[in-house]
């Protein structure tokens, strides 16, 4: 599947016991979204609280295990996507 044109980014701090103290996950698209440094979709730990980027907007997140976070924001990069990739079939340039 391609990237719908984007970066993705994934940084993932840990401790010397290989415990995941701070995380950052983002989709990076400037033709989607030119605010937050082009940021369409993101998850982190930054400031100490678990929260999640949308075009903008930042929402908290309830968080129990990173693996959770990282499925959630895969589920939502691949359908973000999905989207695009359509939006192109039907572009007729």
């Amino acid at each position: 599947m391609a990237k719908g044109d984007g970066i993705l980014r994934r940084e993932i701090w840990t401790d010397h016991r290989g415990r995941i103290v701070r995380y950052n996950l983002a989709y990076i698209n400037h033709l989607i979204y030119a605010g937050d440094n082009g940021r369409v979709l993101g998850y982190d730990s930054a400031h100490g609280r678990h929260h999640r980027h949308y075009k903008g907007k930042e929402t908290a997140v309830r968080f129990s295990c990173f693996e959770e976070i990282e499925a959630r924001f895969q589920k939502e990069w691949r359908s973000l996507v999905r989207e695009v990739n359509r939006a192109k079939d039907r572009d007729p340039s």
